[in-house]
């Protein structure tokens, strides 16, 4: 190997490393055509660089794949994908811009990379012919305007010429939402929602329509043709087509066919499915044929900011703020306890000059200056509780209301954000019904003639206060939901529990803690008044008991004012609410203090 194919070689472990830390998957290789099912990821070959500004683009290119990865949810996506197809080439243009944006403010090197080859794109673009709006697309123009309005890049005098001919347009429409763009950006599912409301609505894509299915004949034309050929031509075709959609700029195929990867590394959230195959699944876990459920139809998994407007969330939040100053030192006292036993386990030695870890930001400058040098990458020794989610499951039934749920909302709060400061993921969820005497499902089973014994008889709401890869900034106003007037009404802890269970066991991460708070038994008068009284306890026990012993899953539960060991092994009660934020810390340190459960 001579020294230029050394360096290119270099630099490709490099890029391998730097996409498995921005994406936060260590599991990916290089590409295998042994082994096409296995997690991969097809970099660019590196024959083709030969100048600086080649190893940048692909960098960038890189860069925004990994980001992808880590940003960019496939459920949500295609949830929110336009009807309309002439709407779908802007909608992967903003969504590319939302997970680059994100990226930029995240590492100064990615800010770099994405920067450098934008302002090179942009600088390349056609300057002469441009007489008229039919000689620029739509979709050329509305990514020059995002780059410009959203991700802050500079546009050249070409680039302004081009955008010219459609800003108009694309102020009216989009001008007035920038703010809550930038607000929004770590939100798919709102950026999603509305940008594809918003261009739904836009009335000026009939001039693209032809132009989007010539591109659709071309393409199809140009799938015949690679059927057609042999293994050696399709592989020349495929990266030629690579090459000119990485040269457009655009990522015109965000519907996520071309790479299987992020088939398997998406998390598909259990909200994100029916609510009745999701309890049905759930319930199928622990094979328990005991626990009938008379019909899931009228059941609900909300996320909690869709259960109020936002002028209402805000004044439950303001009202959870208020009752947070009482409680302000004692709050304080015991998150910078939490904090102070988290980062003492952190052992501050460093390993150097590795091939895949952090980005050694200390050696970047020989990079910049010689892009032949590689990366360096550090690691930390010692953070196996980094490697860590915890689930808080928050009983929201009546008994609950008041005081109790208030010490709960405010612990919730304070150890997301304490959590999280020490690199531990946090959802918070919480459980409840639709309805008091058993809502629609008991006028469905009245309406079947009541036969006996048919088994869990209520409304099921559960709800998501926090996902775990949303920030606590971002969900904070959705904890004072907890306080709104009505909703809490019965609690079927089972359930919850499988439900909480189930979207743990889809994490990546290697450590699952699961934190149920409530206030005793299951009680539902509506399952009970018809099946046996302890119906629901007995579901409970089956489940808590499958979870110890058959999962990996860490679970303990916080009685508030009852005695819940019957149902847990690792259980604490306490008296007086004011008690619940120091045990739920005192419970956490104790479980960073121990072993991690053996496979």
């Amino acid at each position: 190997m001579n020294k230029e194919d050394n360096h290119k070689e270099k630099f490709k472990q490099a890029l391998i490393s730097t996409f498995k830390v921005i994406s936060d998957n260590y599991k990916i290789e290089k590409n295998s055509k042994k082994n096409s099912s296995s997690q991969n990821f097809n970099f660019f070959e590196l024959d083709n660089l030969n100048n600086k500004q080649d190893y940048i683009k692909l960098r960038a290119d890189t860069d925004s794949q990994a980001l992808k990865i880590k940003f960019s949810n496939l459920d949500i996506y295609r949830r929110n994908l336009p009807k309309n197809k002439s709407c779908r080439n802007l909608y992967d243009i903003a969504e590319k811009i939302r997970y680059e944006t994100l990226g930029k403010k995240m590492l100064k090197g990615i800010s770099k990379n994405l920067q450098d080859n934008y302002e090179y794109q942009t600088l390349i673009k056609r300057k002469d012919q441009l007489k008229s709006k039919d000689d620029v697309k739509i979709s050329e123009a509305f990514e020059l305007y995002m780059l410009q309005n959203l991700f802050g890049l500079k546009l050249n005098s070409s680039s302004k010429k081009i955008l010219s001919f459609w800003e108009e347009e694309l102020k009216s429409s989009i001008d007035k939402h920038l703010d809550y763009f930038d607000e929004n950006l770590e939100d798919q599912e709102a950026y999603n929602s509305k940008f594809s409301k918003i261009l739904q609505e836009m009335d000026f894509f009939e001039s693209e329509n032809e132009d989007n299915q010539e591109e659709k004949n071309d393409q199809n034309n140009e799938d015949n043709n690679l059927n057609q050929n042999d293994d050696a031509e399709n592989e020349g075709q495929q990266e030629k087509k690579q090459e000119e959609e990485s040269q457009s700029g655009l990522d015109a195929d965000h519907d996520f066919n071309e790479h299987k990867i992020e088939e398997q590394l998406f998390d598909t959230d259990a909200e994100k499915q029916s609510s009745e195959t999701v309890i049905q699944k759930e319930n199928s876990i622990t094979n328990d044929k005991n626990y009938k459920i008379f019909t899931t139809e009228f059941d609900e998994i909300a996320k909690a900011e869709n259960l109020e407007n936002m002028e209402e969330i805000s004044k439950l939040r303001k009202n959870l703020d208020q009752q947070l100053i009482s409680f302000q030192d004692l709050i304080t006292k015991l998150a910078n306890k939490l904090q102070r036993q988290l980062l003492a386990k952190q052992n501050r030695s460093w390993e150097f000059d590795l091939e895949e870890g952090l980005l050694d930001s200390s050696k970047l400058s020989r990079v910049i200056m010689d892009p032949y040098n590689s990366l360096s990458f550090k690691k930390e020794k010692d953070l196996d509780f980094k490697d860590t989610i915890v689930t808080l499951l928050i009983d929201n039934s009546g008994s609950m209301r008041g005081r109790p749920i208030t010490i709960a909302a405010i612990c919730a709060d304070i150890l997301s954000r304490t959590l999280e400061r020490c690199s531990v993921k946090v959802e918070i969820l919480g459980f409840t019904t639709k309805n008091w005497k058993g809502g629609k499902s008991r006028e469905e089973w009245n309406k079947k003639n009541k036969i006996k014994k048919p088994g869990r008889l209520n409304d099921l709401m559960h709800i998501v206060y926090k996902s775990a890869d949303v920030h606590w900034r971002q969900s904070k106003k959705n904890l004072g939901l907890m306080l709104k007037e009505g909703l809490l009404k019965e609690n079927i802890d089972g359930e919850a529990i499988l439900w909480a269970y189930n979207r743990l066991k889809k994490r990546k991460e290697e450590r699952k803690v699961l934190m149920v708070i409530s206030d005793g038994a299951p009680v539902d008068d509506s399952t009970l008044s018809v099946n046996s009284g302890d119906f629901l306890e007995k579901h409970l026990k089956r489940v808590v008991k499958f979870i110890e012993t058959k999962s990996k899953i860490e679970i303990l539960a916080i009685g508030i004012g009852h005695d819940v060991s019957r149902y847990y092994n690792k259980a604490i009660k306490i008296t007086d609410v004011q008690e619940l934020g120091d045990v739920m810390i005192t419970q956490l340190s104790k479980l960073f203090d121990n072993k991690k459960k053996l496979n």
